[in-house]
Order: structure tokens, then sequence, then C-alpha cells
């Protein structure tokens, strides 16, 4: 049986990509406070910015890049601006688009319950990004990589969004490492966990959240950030090596150029809906599996990759 699952999941995934949807990144260093952050600010944002132009071929024109003092291609990381570029795009984008978010930088706790990310000049809590973010149609993937920044997590979880967090109480509020490696992982082949070739959501999460754990224990200090994730909705995360339900989005959210975006070929654009589809129900099962009985686990997930083999063979034939 195992043998027939693998043979049939490596079928499914010889289907060759289509055009992308279009693809939208907001990345934010705020307030740096000093120029030790600063300096360690601007270069974590220089190379996720110049990762996301050259490597995963982003348009300029959708790469929105703020930081505490404008350059070329940068504005400054203030809430009116912040405002403004959210407004405009809840006008151009579409269901099927990407938004991608990564805040760098400071983050304060305010009650427990609330926190905001320090910006020059007054400062956005997590309940007005939550407003900021409410009205877009995209699919969205929001990475808050400060110290306290677990208020996030809750107030902007919703159906169809991936959300990160640093930390998974407000009390984290120390300096945090995640950034680093987050950004790191996405141009690490020891990222890609199942070697398809591109850095999922889930394993740059993954990833991030063990070289973090390594990071503390070989200074021999107790961890002060716990990187948590909810792409469930629920607004209740899990730590990368814990069980639980959230994860099945994230594994297939990618940053490359998304192959269920439309082609103008309407039988092709419903096969590539259906795969992807498939493989969130492929995904989801795998989450489910440990309050399964084995043999219902192993029946449904040959039932859907075997649907999946399918249509990956019609797209196939199509493209």
């Amino acid at each position: 049986m195992k043998r027939a699952i693998a043979a049939i999941a490596a079928l499914a995934a010889l289907a060759a990509p289509a055009a992308a949807a279009d693809r939208y990144a907001i990345v934010v260093t705020g307030a740096a406070g000093g120029d030790q952050y600063a300096r360690k600010y601007d270069t974590w944002r220089a190379v996720l910015v110049d990762m996301l132009r050259t490597k995963y071929e982003f348009d300029d024109q959708h790469l929105l890049v703020f930081a505490d003092h404008e350059s070329q291609g940068v504005a400054l990381a203030t809430r009116e601006n912040v405002q403004r570029v959210f407004a405009d795009l809840r006008g151009r984008l579409t269901k099927d688009d990407l938004l991608f978010v990564v805040l760098i930088g400071h983050g304060t706790s305010l009650d427990g319950e609330d926190a905001k990310f320090n910006l020059v000049g007054p400062d956005l809590s997590s309940a007005q990004w939550a407003d900021l973010v409410r009205a877009v149609p995209s699919r969205l993937v929001f990475v808050d990589t400060t110290g306290a920044s677990s208020p996030f997590l809750p107030r902007l979880a919703g159906k169809g969004r991936v959300i990160l967090t640093a930390t998974d109480t407000a009390a984290q509020q120390f300096e945090t490492v995640f950034p680093e490696f987050f950004i790191k992982a996405f141009d690490d082949p020891e990222a890609d966990l199942d070697k398809n070739g591109r850095v999922s959501m889930w394993e740059a999460f993954a990833y991030a959240s063990a070289a973090v754990h390594q990071f503390y224990e070989q200074k021999g200090q107790l961890p002060t950030e716990r990187p948590v994730l909810d792409d469930t909705g629920d607004g209740v995360g899990r730590e990368a090596g814990n069980p639980g339900p959230d994860g099945a989005l994230a594994k297939v959210t990618y940053l490359e150029a998304d192959v269920t975006a439309a082609t103008g070929n309407r039988a092709l654009d419903a096969l590539l809906k259906r795969r992807a589809d498939l493989e969130l129900q492929v995904e989801t099962l795998k989450g489910r599996k440990p309050t399964m009985k084995p043999e219902a686990y192993e029946a449904e997930l040959e039932r859907l990759l075997l649907e999946l083999a399918r249509v990956s063979q019609q797209i196939r034939s199509k493209t």
C-alpha cells in the first residue's frame, strides 16, 4: 500500500506549471530605535526584497517596501503610508492573488490582548492591522517577526489566511532572531523538506522554528520566542513541532508563481483549481491522521492521490 501511494504521489507531481496569478508583497521595517537595530533590519529587508525580486520574480510594481528612512524604492514607514497602500491594494487585488506581508522591527505589548508594531510616528496596533486586511479579497500570508507579536495571530486569523508570529505570548517582548532564519529559509535547499524544488510557507516556518530553538540551545539560554502558525482561521496557532490541525494551507502556499491562476482556457483553469483543492485536501487529511483508524486513513489518502494523479495527467495533456 505504501509503495502504491508513493507511486501515485510521484505521478501527481509531474504536472507542468501554468501562468501565475498576481503576487504582491509588503515588507515593513519600522522604527529601528538605534544604529545597531537599523543595520540589522536594513540587511534583512534588503535580502528579502532582493530575493522576491530576483529569485521569485515579483513585479517591481508589486513590491511595496517601507523603512524608517526613505531611499530609492523605499517609502517612509508611517501609519499614513501603510494605510494608504492597503487602501490602494483593496481595489487592485482579486481572490486569486497572493498578498505576502512581513513586519520586521520592534513590537510592544499593550495589555496582553493587543500589541503594536512600531512605526515612524504613531504606531499601528494588531487590531488596526486587522482592520487594514479585513477587506483584502486575496489570499493572505501575514508574518509578524517581532517580539510581543502573538496578539496578531488571533486578530488577523481568517479563512484562506496563513498567519505567523515570532512569539506565542505577548510577554515574549525581547528582540527576536526568527526573521533572520525565516528569510534564509526561502534560499536554502535544506528548507525544502519534501524535496519538490520549492519552499512552502510551512517549510519556511518549520525551518526557522528549528533554527530558533538551536540558537538558544547553543547559547545555553531558555528561548524567549516561540514561533506559531495559524491557517485554519480559528486564531489558535501551533508550534512547528507540536501536533495540531494547522499547516494544511501553509504546506501548499508558495512564493512562486501560482499554478492555480487563470490561463484563459476554461477547461484548464477548472483543472488547475481542482488540483489545488485536492492538494489541500491531502494536507488536511494528513493533519487528521492521528484521529483516524489506519485503514480509513490509507483508503482516503489513496482515493485523493488517485484523483490527484488523474487531474494532473489531464493538465499535462493541455499544457
